[in-house]
């Protein structure tokens, strides 16, 4: 799976982003996950024509000294259709953005 992990967190950094995560990210069924909901204006073609499969996200997963942004765009109500797929450029530079915003308001040096 194509992913964007930062690696080498302290355990300070790891409860910054653990709280940022919690503030700004909807949790996911398991400890250490989150979602990051695709905005709409983002979805491909076949995301917006499958309008019972969203809301769509990327999984986010915050690790003992690393966090994981993986870059696969999933729907929230369904694991099997064409609309799952790897992230448009648009989405790719979405996730990015959402990383380097989060690193620079909690100060994270890795």
């Amino acid at each position: 799976m194509r992913q964007y992990m930062i690696d080498e967190i302290s355990f300070l950094e790891r409860d910054n982003l653990d709280s940022y995560l919690k503030r700004t990210l909807k949790p996911g069924g398991l400890d250490g996950v989150f979602f990051l909901n695709v905005p709409s204006d983002l979805l491909g073609p076949e995301q917006q024509g499958h309008t019972e499969c969203g809301p769509f996200y990327f999984t986010v997963v915050l690790e003992q000294n690393a966090i994981r942004f993986e870059l696969l765009v999933r729907s929230a109500s369904t694991m099997h259709c064409s609309c799952i797929a790897q992230a448009t450029p648009a989405q790719r530079q979405f996730v990015l953005d959402f990383a380097d915003r989060m690193l620079s308001e909690e100060m994270i040096q890795a």
